[in-house]
């Protein structure tokens, strides 16, 4: 069946998150950024980290507790390496730290083929695949890993929640061969807790394997989970322990202290002095001619080369399979064809939970006109 969404103008929900930045301190340019990220969250479909979620995790953890500086600026600590950076965040948004050391990685890249910046004393830019299907759009290949605000996820074998869930991104510029950017993007636990967030919202079931209770059981409740198990067992535990050393080696804080302690255990005791509770940003940007040999087979170009691949790949019986960021690609056509944004009535209700805190008018959800979604 169908799924109905009401369509919400993009102009007017960019407006609204404007709004609710600004009144909350954040500056104009801020502000935009947010607007920007969120737009393009919801124009993808990802509901995970959207508006809503922005929001709420900037209450939880940013502006309203400290963990995120309104109008703070980035200071660009001196490197010897010219196609490395490595920045001081100083707590600024998240959005725009991402944004700019994205635009930075592709300016190096042109330069010297490749480009990375590192972030410390960063708070949480939400979704990573953005970033990279944004550079991806522009013709480069683009990657990013972030540690999450919050220790959350359980180790393989373990029972005490001592990691972040911790995302890897990658953005490959695809469009040429199928039409839209592999964006492969995920956290390393089974689901992010936004998306917990989201099926408590909606009545919906976890899947199994994706969180345990706060007595460390297994469930499917999302209203029972506490905390967040890794993908694949040791896999997703390895992939995310990488995230943990390298954003330890960047600067990051210890898990369990970051965003101020997740574990209760952790939070009734005093903060250590001295200790930090921010995240680590990490962005890598190629451009594709630096790895290029040229020499593909029966004379086809890049391009061509790229086509014959994915469609071998999806050929032999494999012709029904998705390609990571298909999905992505599809929700944004959805959103092209309903000349909105496309949000349920849960969503809606929130966002107007919003507009009243920033003093906005609130949307009519009744005079929003509905799309359906197969």
């Amino acid at each position: 069946m169908p799924t109905t969404y009401h369509i919400v103008p993009t102009e007017a929900h960019n407006a609204l998150v404007r709004a609710a930045y600004v009144h909350r301190g954040y500056t104009a340019a801020e502000a935009e950024d947010a607007a920007r990220f969120c737009e393009m969250a919801s124009a993808h479909g990802i509901r995970t980290h959207n508006a809503i979620k922005a929001l709420h995790l900037d209450h939880l953890f940013g502006s309203a507790t400290g963990g995120c500086k309104p109008g703070a600026e980035i200071k660009v600590i001196d490197k010897k390496f010219a196609a490395s950076e490595a920045w001081d965040g100083n707590l600024k948004l998240g959005q725009s730290v991402a944004f700019r050391a994205m635009e930075r990685c592709m300016e190096l890249a042109d330069k010297y083929g490749i480009g990375q910046v590192s972030v410390d004393n960063a708070f949480h830019y939400l979704w990573g695949g953005g970033y990279v299907m944004d550079a991806a759009k522009k013709g480069y290949i683009a990657y990013t890993n972030c540690t999450s605000t919050l220790g959350e996820v359980v180790p393989f074998g373990g029972k005490f929640p001592v990691l972040g869930t911790n995302p890897h991104s990658w953005g490959l510029p695809t469009q040429d061969a199928c039409g839209f950017p592999i964006v492969i993007d995920w956290a390393t636990s089974t689901v992010a807790m936004g998306r917990v967030q989201q099926l408590k919202r909606e009545g919906k079931p976890l899947p199994p394997g994706a969180a345990v209770d706060k007595e460390g059981k297994p469930t499917t409740d999302a209203n029972e989970a506490a905390w967040l198990l890794p993908f694949g067992a040791h896999k997703g535990y390895g992939l995310s322990l990488l995230i943990e050393v390298m954003g330890g080696m960047i600067g990051g804080s210890l898990p369990t202290l970051r965003g101020g302690g997740g574990h209760p255990d952790i939070k009734s005791q005093p903060f250590p002095a001295d200790e930090k509770r921010t995240s680590a940003f990490y962005f890598q940007v190629i451009h594709p001619d630096a790895i290029s040999s040229g020499m593909f087979a029966k004379g086809r170009n890049f391009n061509e080369n790229v086509k014959a691949v994915i469609d071998d790949i999806l050929g032999h019986g494999n012709e029904g399979c998705m390609l990571p960021g298909q999905p992505e690609a599809q929700n944004a056509a959805h959103t092209a064809k309903a000349g909105g944004l496309l949000f349920s009535t849960a969503e809606v209700e929130a966002l107007n939970e919003i507009a009243e805190e920033a003093g906005v008018a609130k949307f009519d959800i009744a005079g929003l006109a509905t799309y359906d979604v197969p």
